[in-house]
């Protein structure tokens, strides 16, 4: 069998699949983790995510909505075993399957705006071992000696850069890079200001229901007479002791009824305010992410006023949003693809084949196929005749 002199084994290479890109955990970096600093927007959007559950829906029904996809080999001979390692090879500790390993990928170029891989290749055997994503804390891309070049570059522990052996293993994607840039740019991005705000304003309405909605009582003993005067601190201590019993009981779901003798007055603490009408403002900061995330509201369950009409259209947007996504998995899928098919001695070509994205298109399909075929007809019986 032929091995392309990229793979072949290295003298120095040690037994197993070498990895280019291992997992080293940071010591010094106490203020962002295991980012750098001139980095921290990486950090920044993982946080947004956490915060914001509707940016994290978001990312994640536009992955799953990107759909499946099939790889097709030039050689039908080898398409068996194309197939069996699309749908079986170690993508990660606990994935197989080519599909998880571009599920994550997207994830994080989604995120982060760019994602990395690595292909590891197994020097005994010359066969893929595995695919795994790679953190981009842990590895850097920088232009290379001409503007269509890329170095890649191993962060260690200490921050020092180490540049790759076998770049021609990595795997890399930028989305919406910037002119001489390597790094894409998220679709987060400009979200973090809004976000900021759009938390301060729920955790405003938490502060009030605190307020407003935890109703607290205020307990008020007034004396009648000298008599009561001289007994009003014992009798005001006994009263807050009963009152904070029967309080405590009710927890327990026991009711207490309490009794007391004298001026006594009970009054609730803040049921007079109201919490203020948050519904304007928060619908126009979601309006703002929403229209950044390119999904209709209906799919992340915001019941806002639509049409039917409106509803397509705004499924056609995010169809061509897809379509967008998979142009840029495509390379990568091939590249991987390509490698498998080169280490089995095979100099076949490969191309993707993505499912429909769903089940309206489908339909519409077969709608047009039912329309051209009656138009066909017609045609036909119309030529007949004549």
């Amino acid at each position: 069998m032929k091995i392309p002199k990229f793979f072949q084994k290295q003298t120095e290479a040690p037994s197993g699949a070498a990895v280019n890109t291992p997992r080293i955990v940071s010591d010094g970096m106490k203020l962002f983790g295991e980012i750098p600093p001139e980095r921290a927007e990486f950090g920044l959007y993982e946080a947004l995510r956490n915060a914001v559950p509707v940016i994290d829906a978001a990312i994640y029904k536009t992955v799953r909505l990107t759909g499946g996809f099939r790889v097709i080999s030039s050689d039908e001979s080898i398409q068996d075993e194309l197939d069996e390692f699309v749908s079986s090879v170690k993508s990660g500790p606990s994935s197989h399957s080519l599909s998880s390993f571009i599920d994550c990928y997207l994830d994080s170029l989604l995120t982060y705006g760019s994602a990395a891989g690595e292909i590891l290749v197994d020097t005994e055997s010359m066969e893929i071992a595995g695919i795994y994503n790679v953190s981009l804390k842990h590895i850097e891309a920088r232009r290379g000696t001409t503007p269509v070049e890329t170095e890649f570059y191993r962060r260690s522990g200490n921050n020092v850069l180490t540049l790759v052996k076998n770049p021609q293993l990595i795997l890399f994607s930028a989305l919406n890079p910037q002119p001489e840039k390597v790094y894409g740019a998220s679709i987060l991005k400009g979200l973090p200001y809004l976000s900021s705000i759009l938390m301060r304003i729920y955790e405003s309405i938490g502060q009030n229901f605190d307020r407003v909605g935890n109703v607290r009582y205020a307990v008020t003993y007034k004396p009648q007479d000298s008599g009561d005067r001289a007994f009003a601190k014992e009798r005001a201590a006994q009263i807050a002791k009963e009152w904070s019993e029967g309080m405590q009981a009710s927890k327990c779901g026991q009711i207490r009824d309490f009794v007391a003798v004298g001026d006594v007055e009970i009054k609730t603490i803040g049921a007079d305010n109201q919490v203020i009408d948050t519904n304007i403002p928060v619908k126009q900061l979601l309006e703002q992410i929403i229209a950044k995330l390119s999904i209709p509201p209906f799919l992340l369950g915001l019941s806002w006023s639509t049409t039917e009409r409106m509803s397509a259209q705004q499924s056609d947007i995010l169809t061509s949003e897809l379509e967008y996504y998979r142009r840029l998995l495509t390379p990568t899928i091939v590249k991987i693809c390509s490698a498998f098919l080169r280490l089995k001695g095979s100099d076949a070509s490969i191309t993707v084949e993505w499912e429909n994205i769903n089940l309206q298109d489908e339909a519409e399909l077969a709608d047009a196929r039912l329309k051209n075929a009656q138009a066909a007809e017609i045609e036909e019986k119309i030529k007949n005749q004549n």
